[in-house]
Formats: C-alpha cells, structure tokens, sequence
C-alpha cells in the first residue's frame, strides 16, 4: 500500500511538474507576445505650419505612398486642436511631445522676456553648453528650458537608456524639444557658408562618424539646381495664380515666380540657408533621417526607439509665400513623395508592420491679409509703432514715466515691480488701469490680467486657450488679444500665433503597429497626441501631461 502511495505521489510530482512548465512556457509566450508586438519605432512627424486643409486641398495631387497611406492604413483625426496660444514653432513642438501645454512645460513662444534675468530668452538657447559640428554659436542649444518630460524622455526612462531617442530638423528647436532631456542626440541644419548638420555638447562632444560622412558628401549642394514644379503648373489649380502681388521671394530674382535657380541665388540669400526656404529642405531632412536610422541602427532590437523629424522648410515657404501660393502647394507635393521615400526606407530596415507614426504640426498660417482683403474678407494688419507711441504717452501722462513697464512682448506687457512699488502703486489697480486703456486702441477685441488668469477656470473660448498658455512665472502681467486675421507683418508671406481656427486645426494621423484603421471628427487635442503614444508603448505618461489617450486609435 505505502509503495502504491509513493507511485501516486511520485506521479502527481511529475504531473505539477510538467503543468508548471506549460504554465511557464504560456506565460513567456504572452511576455514575449506582448514585447514583440510592441513597434520597435515610434516615428514622430511634425510639419511645420501645416494647416488641416492642406491634408484636402492637394489630396488629388498626392501619391498613394505618402499622407494617403498614412489616411488609408491608419486613423485620421479631423478635428485636431491647439488647446492654447500662442501657436509658434517652440511651444508646438514642446506640447506635441510632452503631452502638456505651455501652462506647464514653460515653452511660453520661441522668445521671451525673462523677469528674472530682465532679458529676451530663445526657448533653445543655451550658454552653458558648446557647438559641435561648427565653430559658430548656432550649436549653443539645449531643451533646458523645457520644464517637463517628453514621451521619449518616459521612453529612455522605461528602457534603462538602452532605447535610443534622436531629434531632427532643420530648425534646432524642432529637433531639440521633442528629443527630449536624456535623448542620445538632437541634430539641427546649420546653413549659411557650411551646409552641415550639427549638435551641442548637451549631447555628446563630437559627430558620430555617420554625421561626419553625410556632412562631408555632397547631398546638401546638390540641391543647389532649379526648383521648379513637381507637375506642371497649369494642374496646379488648388492654389492662386503665381504672379501676385502677395509673396516676397528671394533677393535677385524679380518676381516670386517659378522657376527659382537656386545656385545663382544662393550668394544674395545666405547660401546654404536659401535651401531652408525651399522644398528641397524637407529632401534634404529626409536624406538625412535615412542616414540616421542606418547610423544608429534604430528599430533593429526589441527595445524600442524614438525618432522625432521635424520638416522646418513647410514653415519658411509660408512664411515667404503664403498658404495660397503655388510654392506651398508644390512643397507639399514634394513633401508627399518624400515621407513615401522614409516609409518605403521604414519597411525596408525596420519591417512593415514593426513601426509606428503620427503626424501633424506645430501650428498653421493665416492666409495673407492684403489677399483676404482684396477679395472683401474682414483682415488687417496692426501698426505697433502707433501702438507703442499711444502706450507709451499715456503711461507718461496717468503715472509720470513708462518706467513701470519693463517690456512689451509676445501680446504680453511685463511690469517693473520694484517701480510699482517704488511708486507706491497697487499693482491690481494698474492691471486693471493698462486693460481699460488697452481696449481702446484699434484692432485690439481682448485684454486680460494676470490675476484673471491665475484666478478665473475658464473651460471654453479663446479665455481657455489664453490660461493654458499662460505660464504664471514666465508670462506678462496684462494679456492682449488681436482682431481676427490682423496680424504685426509685411503685406507678402503667411505668419501665425493665434488661437483662430486657422492657427489651431491643424492634421493628426497615426499609422502602423498598434493603430486602428479610421477616423473621427470629434475634437482632439495637441497634449492628447504624448499620452497615446505613451499608452501604446505601456510606459509612464510625461511627468506634466495634461492630455487624454485617445484609446479608439488604438488596436
């Protein structure tokens, strides 16, 4: 009896055994299922100055491989918002990868007065650290500024530093923010004489050798032939003529007219730096982000990587032509067969299926006012100078000197506390004062006080996007708002930095591993984008993130 029991047990022993290995193997099957079907690359793609509309406007225009496939394949919302003002290339940038808005990650705009240091600041700038790649200042950059984390810092974080995190574009603020604070590197496009990209010792001491090669080739100079239009310009009918009299061009060319030579330009306008203003700029991104997924292997383990492309040469079109000249429209048409380029380079090194992207941009344009007013469309431009001479005499004449504003800037007036109290003024009180004054003046509809900010929750209006810009250590003291479509700019060229719709919709289409095929209209925001991406990944959310996962993109 006693060795019939023994058998029994012996038996039972093997049997858990055995159940324990299966067990085993079922749960290493589902850890491995589940790190395997994580995208070994997140590809973040911020257009600058992209409005929604150019996503419809020059759709019969675009191939299959670019915008299309990413709307086909992947989930496309068409009611994406900036939750906040001002809408520049800095603040986007920041709130794209940190899930938050100004209010918190302190990026107020690309420059601002600083009360402490009582000096203008740029959002990148930064003196304690030095160029690599160039002996000018133009790689003195840092995202010490940036108050908060980025997706791709939570990234690094969760990876113990093994997934990388790379930042590129044109513009160095556009590679350095969404990089984020531990990123392996950012690397920018220096232009002028030198044509190379280049980095800060934030990041590391020298060029990687991959860097030094591209930037040693001859892929920058040649784009130093003619731009002319990717089809013909008689099929470009989305846009307005190309002869106006809206768009600046270049020095030693006429007309803003195609084509444009850019090697007999290029000594009249910076050299290399005309290539930024050009379609050729967003070519020559790409050229470069190939050769940094080559260089740096990314996508090719199972940890994943980060790599955030910005394409700078959208915004410096706008801004010299306009949102409805033939340059922009042709811009985007390049720009279409440039993201198929990376995709089909994407499928190719990392796998189809094995990464994935989001797109969309850092604000949008106005169209040129002197055009909305030439076909009868309330818009305007705003003389400061009256402005500031009108400000100025009443400050004189209500407090005896203009001494207790220390700046005017970013539609923000900064007092100077210590003659407000030298003076023995109730700051309130002259808050109050310079809003009631300040409403007077033309083509000024709002103005707020900081203590209105700081004490009022507003949940819609343009109020809303005034108090999630508003920063209460680094912003002014008394707030203004413009009139619709007036702008402080020359009468040739798009700008920005409204909370008009025209600066705040702008696309966001998601596309690859985890993403849903779809769309929805209803409202999304920027700081949504850094909380999805992060529920994607299953890792922390940016420290300050203020945004909601959109979980109906998510497969």
């Amino acid at each position: 009896m006693k060795k019939f029991l023994s058998l029994i047990v012996i038996v039972f022993m093997f049997s858990s055994c055995g159940s324990q290995d299966k067990t085993l193997t079922s749960i290493e099957n589902t850890v491995n299922t589940t790190n395997s079907a994580k995208p070994k690359l997140i590809v973040g793609i911020v257009v600058d100055q992209m409005r929604y509309d150019y996503l419809t406007r020059f759709e019969s225009k675009f191939g299959e491989g670019g915008f299309k496939r990413m709307m086909n394949e992947g989930f496309n919302c068409k009611n994406n918002h900036f939750n906040y003002v001002p809408t520049y290339t800095g603040p986007g940038h920041a709130s794209v990868y940190t899930g938050t808005t100004p209010k918190y990650h302190g990026i107020i705009s690309n420059n601002w007065y600083d009360k402490e240091t009582k000096e203008t600041v740029y959002c990148a700038s930064d003196d304690s650290v030095e160029s690599v790649g160039t002996e000018d200042m133009a790689g003195k950059m840092s995202p010490h500024r940036m108050l908060t984390t980025s997706f791709a810092d939570e990234n690094r974080l969760f990876t113990q530093m093994r997934g990388k995190s790379i930042g590129i574009a044109i513009k160095d603020r556009g590679a350095i923010l969404p990089a984020g604070h531990s990123a392996n590197a950012a690397y920018w496009f220096h232009g002028k004489d030198e044509g190379v990209w280049i980095t800060s010792t934030f990041y590391r001491n020298d060029l990687p050798q991959w860097v030094k090669d591209f930037n040693t080739s001859d892929t920058a100079e040649s784009y130093f032939k003619i731009w002319d239009t990717y089809q013909p310009i008689e099929t470009y009918i989305e846009s307005g003529s190309d002869l106006n009299n809206f768009e600046r061009g270049f020095k030693g060319k006429e007309t803003a007219t195609f084509p444009y030579d850019l090697e007999a330009l290029k000594s009249e306008n910076n050299g290399f730096d005309i290539l930024k203003a050009t379609a050729y700029g967003n070519s020559l991104t790409v050229d470069f982000t190939l050769a940094a997924i080559k260089g740096e292997s990314l996508g090719q383990d199972n940890e994943t990587d980060v790599l955030a492309v910005s394409f700078s040469s959208t915004d410096y079109v706008g801004h010299n032509f306009g949102v409805n000249s033939k340059e922009i429209e042709d811009t985007y048409i390049r720009l279409d067969r440039d993201l198929e380029r990376l995709f089909n380079y994407l499928d190719q090194t990392v796998g189809e299926g094995e990464y994935s992207v989001f797109l969309t941009a850092d604000h949008g344009a106005v169209n040129v006012p002197a055009y909305l007013q030439s076909v009868n469309i309330p818009a305007g431009y705003l003389d400061y100078n009256d402005r500031k001479e009108r400000f100025t005499n009443f400050l004189e004449s209500a407090y005896g000197t203009k001494d207790i504003v220390e700046n005017v800037s970013n539609n923000q007036i900064f007092f100077n506390k210590t003659k407000l109290k030298e003076l023995g003024l109730n700051i309130h009180d002259v808050e109050q004062a310079l809003v009631d004054e300040q409403i007077s003046y033309p083509n000024i509809a709002k103005v707020y006080t900081a203590t209105t900010m700081n004490s009022t929750n507003y949940t819609t209006g343009i109020e809303t996007l005034l108090q999630n810009g508003f920063n209460q250590k680094r912003s002014g003291d008394v707030i203004v708002v413009d009139d619709i479509a007036h702008i402080a700019y020359s009468k040739t060229g798009s700008t920005h930095g409204s909370g008009l719709n025209y600066d705040t919709h702008v696309p966001l289409l998601f596309f690859g591993a985890g993403i849903k095929q779809g769309e929805t209209y209803n409202k999304t925001v920027i700081p949504d984008i850094a909380p999805t991406i992060s529920a994607l990944l299953g890792i922390s959310f940016p420290n300050g993130a203020t945004g909601e996962v959109l979980g109906f993109v998510l497969d």
